[in-house]
């Protein structure tokens, strides 16, 4: 029998010193700050909201498509501020809320530039709204908004430990598969990466280890075993000092050699929640304020089981994301189905060409559709590798023809290559896209079959593809 005791769970509720939490929101606001004003400096927003005439968003937001175009500057220069405030504590619930809203409305809206490190900002930043990040170290408490305090409950501080465990442990499992653990993407990757430093710094040393492929197949090895462990080593005491300065070194290195933002120093920020708080306290208390943390002792909430199982859900839910391509028949690397929200991080390149024929219905009039007159060069390798793009590309044209007065069937011939593999077919070319609904929950019959052989080959790319390549 359940009783209330039990679903309680006490330790969950226990007071702990908040340090980490405040820490972690200074970081998260100078990082979310330099992220939104960077990608205006970068030509980042340019290129994804400004200049498309349409993006590919997630289903269920295509009405975000309104807001393409100049508003998007201004858009990222509010969540630059809205980051700026998080980060001195000025009106905290206003300005997270506010980043949480814009971010998420930001990530929905395209998949053209689809980021798991995007998504992870999304899902912590609509943590730290329930967070009391505001109650020290804050201009809201100087200035008397809020009151002061030096606690948090346990479960908040295990609900960021929690969902790091899930990330890691899912991209490592993610990469248990032969075209990671044989070196072959990372090989691939880190050769653009050898070139570039060749180019452009002349480290011809350096530029020569990232190309070669038995460097290439230690990292990937150390990869995986880096993602399955860095969490229950960090929380063990005896291997927390030397993982953390194991993760520092191998985030400095990721951002170094495959140039992946600000999600290292996301993540090692993240980390200070692995560590005990007292720990923290002892470490940073001093430079922070003179106030030793005191315990101070309360009973469980009235309403701790309901939070107990709306944070059960939660978890269970990001449990399932990652687990769900193992419902849909098909291999995910190939069919992308189950493949966002899943912590598949930089898993594989796949490169593809396709070509779209719409055919009116009333006259069999066939006509090639000139894809440069669509969609940006950015899009491109979207809507030529990714199902679910080319079929809201196949259902746009044929709302476009319609609108114009033809009724049209939409085709599609496509190739795909995945890690330097050799081209293989990859849509029916048969299938009228335009007819066909989206199966939210099953494979899509259309399309084809991943040959047995895809990551057994490593062929050259060839080169009239290498301008629609991108790490996906």
């Amino acid at each position: 029998m359940v009783t209330e005791d039990t679903m309680q769970m006490p330790w969950l509720f226990k007071k702990i010193d908040h340090i980490q939490l405040i820490l972690f929101r200074i970081f998260f606001g100078l990082l979310a700050l330099l992220e939104c004003w960077g990608a205006i400096v970068t030509g980042w927003v340019k290129e994804t909201f400004v200049d498309p005439n349409f993006t590919f968003p997630f289903f269920g937001f295509e009405w975000t498509q309104f807001l393409l175009g100049d508003i998007m500057y201004l858009l990222f220069v509010v969540l630059g501020l809205s980051g700026l405030c998080i980060a001195i504590g000025y009106r905290y619930r206003v300005s997270i809320l506010l980043f949480s809203l814009g971010w998420s409305l930001v990530y929905f809206m395209q998949k053209s530039n689809y980021n798991n490190h995007y998504y992870l900002v999304m899902l912590i930043a609509w943590f730290m709204v329930f967070m009391p990040a505001n109650r020290a170290l804050s201009l809201d408490v100087r200035r008397g908004r809020t009151k002061g305090q030096q606690s948090m409950f346990n479960w908040q501080r295990y609900l960021f430990v929690t969902q790091l465990l899930i990330v890691y442990t899912f991209a490592g499992i993610a990469k248990l598969y032969p075209g990671w653990y044989n070196g072959q993407y990372l090989h691939l990757r880190l050769s653009d990466s050898s070139t570039w430093y060749r180019t452009h710094f002349s480290w011809s040393h350096f530029a020569d280890l990232l190309s070669s492929e038995n460097f290439a197949r230690l990292l990937s090895w150390l990869g995986i075993g880096f993602d399955l462990l860095v969490i229950p080593l960090l929380l063990w005491k005896p291997t927390r000092t030397i993982t953390f300065i194991a993760a520092l070194l191998f985030h400095i290195f990721n951002s170094i050699t495959l140039h992946i933002g600000i999600f290292p120093y996301f993540a090692l920020a993240l980390a200070i929640f692995c560590f005990p708080p007292e720990l923290i306290r002892k470490r940073f208390g001093q430079y922070l304020t003179n106030n030793p943390y005191r315990v101070v002792s309360s009973p469980p909430r009235p309403l701790s089981k309901y939070l107990l199982l709306l944070l059960a859900s939660y978890v269970l839910w990001q449990l399932y994301l990652p687990l769900r391509h193992h419902l849909i028949a098909g291999d995910v690397l190939w069919t992308e189905e189950g493949h966002r929200l899943a912590w598949r991080m930089m898993l594989r390149r796949k490169s593809g060409q396709i070509t779209f024929y719409v055919v009116n219905k009333e006259t069999g009039k066939k006509e090639q559709i000139r894809l440069n007159e669509y969609v940006m060069p950015h899009q491109l390798h979207l809507v030529s590798t990714a199902p679910d793009a080319i079929w809201q590309f196949a259902q746009r044209l044929a709302k476009e023809y319609k609108q114009r007065g033809q009724v049209v069937s939409v085709f599609a011939q496509s190739m795909v290559s995945v890690n330097g593999s050799p081209y293989y077919p990859f849509i029916d070319p048969t299938v009228d896209l335009a007819a066909t609904s989206w199966r939210y929950f099953s494979h899509q019959h259309w399309i084809l079959d991943a040959p047995e052989e895809i990551y057994k080959k490593n062929t050259p790319i060839p080169e009239y593809f290498l301008p629609q390549i991108r790490a996906y």
